[in-house]
């Protein structure tokens, strides 16, 4: 395929789904994610479309929003392995919160195996995931349904979580920076998003690679509010991903990626403790891990001065 065919291949992905992954754009064109990073580079420059940390949307996508058609074809392989995670974090006989989302919406296929259960839910979809589900209790907020991704918004979801604790909230959104957390693009959404988050003790965030660094209106969930990031692993040439994963573990969110290998608790898990940077991983200094250890451990006693204090003590003798 020629470079102007690709593009054209490229642009039309994009404005039919108001953004696509690098990698999804590199599978449908049959081409290396690298030589699909330079033709997004040029569609950027020519004003046709923007570039986003591993992905491309349409212009002024900083104020769009994907509707759930679009949402639902992007990033699937990754939401996936991101709610077969999250799954496990929850256990027998809680009660959670879930966003809208269709990462939200993965999550809540699996908790449907999950006995004694008990879900408050704004999104008519992981309603419907779970209305079947055997020892499960779905809780609806009230509100105005938002066509577009199937939740229920508004003042009525609102006020109908005022009052409400439960152990843990899964939100997903548009964007994930460490300076601003959680973002979506529409107001309302984030408005009930903001509420959900008031009604749990921890907060887990499930956003995949394509939305790490992408920063969009609304904020939902600052950083120093959010106690886990659940996310996939960047690939390897895309320092800028890596580098706000590194960013928001030092900030204190706790980092599991999907499909990594297991790691002891703290920093990146997942990544072996490590972030990725070009080919070579750098290691991540964790809080209170082996390092701050060896700092704060005595010294070993010199031989020399147990020899000194022998002899000192026979000459008072």
């Amino acid at each position: 395929m020629f470079a102007a065919e690709r593009r054209q291949l490229i642009l039309e992905m994009v404005r039919a789904n108001g953004a696509v992954s690098l990698r999804e754009l590199a599978r449908v064109v049959q081409t290396s994610e690298v030589t699909v990073r330079r033709d997004v580079r040029a569609l950027e420059a020519e004003g046709l479309l923007d570039r986003r940390h591993g992905g491309a949307v349409l212009p002024g996508g900083f104020t769009r929003e994907s509707g759930f058609p679009q949402k639902s074809h992007l990033a699937t392989a990754e939401k996936t392995a991101i709610a077969d995670v999250a799954a496990g974090l929850v256990e027998e006989g809680e009660a959670v919160v879930v966003g809208a989302g269709t990462t939200t919406q993965e999550l809540a296929r699996r908790l449907a195996r999950v006995p004694g259960l008990t879900v408050v839910t704004n999104s008519l979809l992981v309603a419907q995931a779970l209305a079947h589900a055997n020892r499960v209790e779905v809780v609806m907020t009230g509100g105005t349904l938002r066509g577009s991704n199937y939740a229920l918004v508004g003042s009525g979801a609102e006020q109908s979580l005022q009052g409400l604790r439960v152990s843990r909230a899964f939100l997903s959104g548009s964007g994930l920076t460490a300076e601003r957390g959680l973002s979506t693009s529409n107001m309302l959404s984030a408005s009930v998003d903001r509420a959900l988050v008031q009604a749990a003790a921890e907060v887990v965030v499930l956003a995949d690679h394509t939305k790490l660094g992408t920063d969009t209106m609304f904020q939902t969930v600052p950083t120093d509010v959010m106690t886990r990031l659940v996310t996939d692993e960047p690939p390897p040439h895309d320092d800028r991903a890596a580098t706000e994963l590194q960013a928001l573990a030092d900030q204190g969110v706790q980092i599991t990626v999907a499909g990594g290998q297991s790691a002891a608790s703290g920093g990146l898990d997942g990544l072996g403790g490590r972030r990725p940077r070009r080919d070579s991983p750098l290691p991540v200094q964790r809080r209170g891990g082996p390092t701050a250890q060896l700092r704060s451990a005595s010294p070993l006693p010199d031989p020399g001065d147990r020899e000194r204090a022998r002899v000192a003590d026979m000459r008072r003798r």
